[in-house]
This record gives C-alpha cells, sequence and structure tokens, in this order.
C-alpha cells in the first residue's frame, strides 16, 4: 500500500482501466463467473454469451430481455469505494480517465465524468425503428413491456413508433464504438500510470488496450491472478474497493 500511494502521489496522468470486480462490491454478480455459468444454463438452457448475443435479441427477443433485466440489470446498486475513489481521484487532478467493461454507469453515479464504456450502458436505451430515447426506468416499467401480438410481455415498445427498445449495450457479435475505442486508446498512451482493477484480463478486444500504454507505471489490482500480472511493476491480490479506499 505504501507502494501504491507513493506512485499515486507522484503521477500526473492516471488513467484507470476496470472490468466486473469493480461492481461485484456493489452487489452487481459478474455473468461470467462460474456461479452465473451455472445460473445461465440451468434456468436458460444457454450460455449467458449467447443470452446477451445480438442473436437472441433479434431472434429470440423474449428469451434476451428475460435474462437481461435479472442478470445485468441492477437499478438500485450504488457505487462502493473504488468508484467513489477514483471520482475523488479525478476531482483531485490526478486521474485523467476512466476506461470500464461495465454497463452500470456507476462510475458517473460515484462523480466521475471522463468515462468511456467500452461495452455501452443500460442507463440508455434506443428505439431501433425511430431512433427515439428512453431511460432504464421504461424499459423496466412492465406497462411498456409487450409480446409482437400485443398480449403483455417483457420486450420494451417504443412509445413513438410500437418498435422494440433496444439497450445501448455492446452485445456479442456486435462491434465496440469506434469513438470510445480511440478515446480510450488515446487515454491510455498518455497516460504516465495505469491501474488496471476488477478485471482478469480475458475479455477481448478490450483487455488487448493494456498493450497501448507505454508509461511509468503499470498497477493490477484483483483477487485472482492475471496472465499479465509478470508485466505490472505493482500487483495486488485484494478487493479493489478495499485497496483504493486509502484515497477517500
Amino acid at each position: 500500500m505504501n507502494k501504491l500511494e507513493a506512485i499515486i502521489e507522484r503521477a500526473r496522468h492516471i488513467v484507470f482501466f476496470g472490468g466486473a470486480g469493480v461492481s461485484t462490491e456493489s452487489g452487481i454478480p459478474d455473468f461470467r463467473s462460474e456461479k452465473g455459468l451455472y445460473a445461465a444454463r440451468e434456468v436458460y438452457g444457454h450460455a449467458p454469451e449467447y443470452l446477451v448475443s445480438h442473436t437472441a435479441f433479434a431472434k429470440e427477443p423474449e428469451l434476451f430481455f428475460d435474462y437481461y433485466k435479472n442478470n445485468l440489470v441492477y437499478e438500485n446498486a450504488e457505487p462502493n469505494d473504488a468508484h467513489k475513489a477514483l471520482a475523488k481521484l479525478e476531482r483531485d487532478g490526478k486521474l485523467s480517465a476512466v476506461i470500464t467493461q461495465n454497463v452500470d454507469g456507476l462510475h458517473q453515479a460515484a462523480g466521475s465524468r471522463n468515462v468511456f464504456e467500452l461495452h455501452g450502458s443500460v442507463k440508455r436505451n434506443t428505439c431501433t425503428g425511430c431512433g427515439a430515447k428512453y431511460a432504464l426506468s421504461y424499459i423496466l416499467d412492465s406497462a411498456n413491456c409487450t409480446r409482437d401480438d400485443g398480449t403483455p410481455g417483457v420486450v420494451p415498445k417504443c412509445a413513438v413508433c410500437g418498435s422494440t427498445v433496444k439497450p445501448d449495450v455492446v452485445l456479442y457479435e456486435e462491434p465496440l464504438d469506434e469513438d470510445v475505442i480511440d478515446g480510450a486508446v488515446s487515454a491510455i498512451a498518455r497516460a504516465d500510470v495505469l491501474i488496471v482493477g476488477g478485471t482478469s484480463l480475458v475479455v477481448y478486444p478490450a483487455a488487448g488496450f493494456v498493450n497501448y500504454f507505454s508509461g511509468h507505471d503499470l498497477i493490477l489490482i484483483n483477487k485472482s491472478e492475471t496472465g499479465m500480472d509478470a508485466r505490472a511493476g505493482l500487483v495486488i491480490h485484494e478487493p479493489i474497493g478495499e485497496v483504493l479506499s486509502v484515497f477517500l
């Protein structure tokens, strides 16, 4: 911890790159975990990668939204110490950007302003027909959800044109947003310190972004080992909220 604090103290442009482990301490489980994989197959009969794929959204929307609403949306989740500490580091002029693989919007809720959401956000939703925008509360309201035959269901329909409303999240089989990629890569390339936290660095292409870092200090904070531990100048195998709480 002393080494971590010393690195942060002398840093000028810190970038944070985070994954699911950042939000598990807010009560949002990692759907790719062993427990998540088991639950998906037992309850839905599919791997989670299929359940949150473009194919499932297009061909089996009832299945998609049933899984999505029950496993990716946690409306009452609150930012934990990791989110709060990163927001404070930004306010203090230390942190330049947050790059996240999460879709929960908790970094912004904690006060972070320069956030690159690689996989989008559950907070934003767009009609596939007319492009109308909707808040999360709209797609969770059963009054706005029907089947194609008009009977009650779980698929949110646009109040303007009646088309399906799609969450602004990057599904499997869909590309990442080019503008978000460019911003994230640029931020990493300019950083003198890169903190990677709450991710095992196995989901590509996002995990490959670390390769754009050429600064002084690479810090890895994750409860388990990652394939890049050997590259880091500092590795901490502890819960990230517990580690970063020292900066609150």
